[in-house]
């Protein structure tokens, strides 16, 4: 198994280096999205519609269709990831390489705890062999051939690798403590097993801003006045206990735009990845941070973990009647005797993939509620309408801007530009007295 594994991996890589290219530029706007469009200039007569479609108008024909063309496409991606996925679970159990990896780490030691560390081992460096072309053409390819990935072959393979040894040492960790769970109680561990797993994902949250993301990015500590000064005055003036702004180098991967206040109970920070800081005018910066920050104040840190405390109970208490049933019925077939076999894991990984497929439309609605929440509250305290415009527009380079509403409630997990931009619009009608004394702007034709 271990040398056929070994000829997958060559002939992956051989492959995805082979067809491997380099990134295509992205189709930009034909008009400057900084400078606000006429029918978006505050006047006595402004109209939040004529202004939405002002906005959305700087974008050309070819740049709509490539970014509904790569939007749509995700809607299939979802599918394949979900039966690629499916398609290696079984192929483990049915060829019961699930087993023989159980038994190779039996036979290296005695202890279980270390057997499930040793199969967790072999399972990861297996699926991630097997699951390679698909990541390739996902992650890179598709990513370079719309213009987002800034990365060749190489660099790409080299952040794959550290993700595949963060997941084999975390995930080891995990796995340990998981089974140790299900040993000791075999007739409630879905319930034990579900306290640790949100223990273990409000770590997560509390940890990877400060220890995991710089094992991919650099983080920098942003020393520019006119991007800090008001960032710190906007966090202060709602109560986020930061002293400074950090820049992540996100553009060594992607010409992606984004923020995020990140992190709690000490590890908050601020962060602004470095393609915002050279694309994004000053008051789509701070739009965009007031969003990020309505999540801190918002509490939809706390919220968040409350929904996921409900998921993976439910992921639990499903796991553990869909494996009891599983077993009883193909457990000579797999070579698996209990929920307590580490070779249990590929079938694990299947029913949990089934359950989050069918939840996908839950789980997008739960996180574009509150993603319409912080850009309201953005909104509000940032009072950057444009500035927000003009961020939805740079995120319009690879999300549909005018879905019909049942596509945004199944495949969404943000509001989409059309609604954010008319929000914003809105807003701005709202408020016209805000900016009645400021200086006319250079419109956008």
């Amino acid at each position: 198994m271990l040398a056929l594994s070994r000829k997958i991996l060559v002939f992956a890589l051989t492959a995805v280096a082979t067809l491997s290219g380099s990134a295509q530029p992205a189709i930009q706007p034909t008009a400057d999205i900084n400078k606000v469009p006429v029918a978006a200039q505050p006047s006595p007569h402004f109209d939040a519609d004529a202004a939405t479609e002002a906005y959305l108008a700087l974008m050309p024909p070819a740049a709509v269709a490539r970014s509904n063309a790569y939007f749509e496409g995700g809607y299939w991606l979802i599918l394949w990831d979900f039966l690629y996925g499916a398609a290696i679970c079984l192929l483990l159990l049915n060829l019961r390489w699930s087993a023989r990896m159980r038994d190779f780490a039996a036979r290296i030691t005695r202890f279980r705890w270390l057997q499930v560390f040793l199969y967790w081992l072999q399972y990861m460096v297996v699926t991630t062999i097997l699951g390679l072309p698909l990541a390739w053409y996902e992650g890179l390819f598709r990513e370079q051939q719309y213009g987002m990935a800034t990365q060749t072959f190489g660099p790409w393979m080299g952040d794959q690798l550290k993700a595949l040894l963060l997941g084999i040492f975390m995930g080891g960790l995990v796995a340990m403590l998981l089974f140790a769970i299900v040993r000791r109680f075999p007739k409630s561990w879905w319930l034990w097993g579900s306290v640790a797993g949100v223990g273990v994902s409000i770590l997560g949250i509390a940890i990877a801003p400060v220890y995991i993301r710089p094992v991919f990015n650099k983080i920098t500590k942003l020393n520019d006045p006119r991007i800090t000064v008001p960032i710190l005055r906007l966090a202060r003036a709602n109560g986020i206990p930061v002293n400074d702004v950090y820049e992540i180098d996100a553009s060594r991967q992607t010409t992606r735009m984004s923020a995020d206040v990140s992190g709690f109970a000490g590890t908050t920070r601020i962060t602004l990845n470095d393609n915002l800081l050279r694309r994004g005018s000053p008051e789509e910066i701070e739009a965009v941070m007031g969003h990020e920050m309505g999540h801190y104040v918002l509490n939809h840190v706390l919220e968040d973990i409350i929904f996921l405390t409900i998921v993976i109970t439910v992921s639990m208490a499903f796991l553990f009647w869909s494996l009891q049933w599983t077993i009883e019925r193909w457990r000579t077939r797999w070579g698996i005797s209990d929920p307590s076999d580490p070779a249990v894991l590929p079938l694990a990984s299947l029913l949990f993939s089934i359950l989050f497929f069918v939840l996908t439309p839950v789980m997008n609605s739960e996180t574009r509620m509150h993603e319409k929440q912080a850009d309201m509250f953005g909104l509000n305290a940032a009072r950057q309408p444009d500035g927000f415009a003009q961020a939805a527009i740079h995120l319009g380079e690879y999300r549909k801007m005018r879905p019909g509403p049942i596509e945004e409630i199944i495949f969404f997990d943000h509001p989409s530009g059309y609604n954010r931009i008319h929000s914003a619009m809105v807003w701005k009608s709202q408020n016209l007295q805000l900016f009645e004394n400021e200086p006319p702007q250079q419109a956008a034709h």
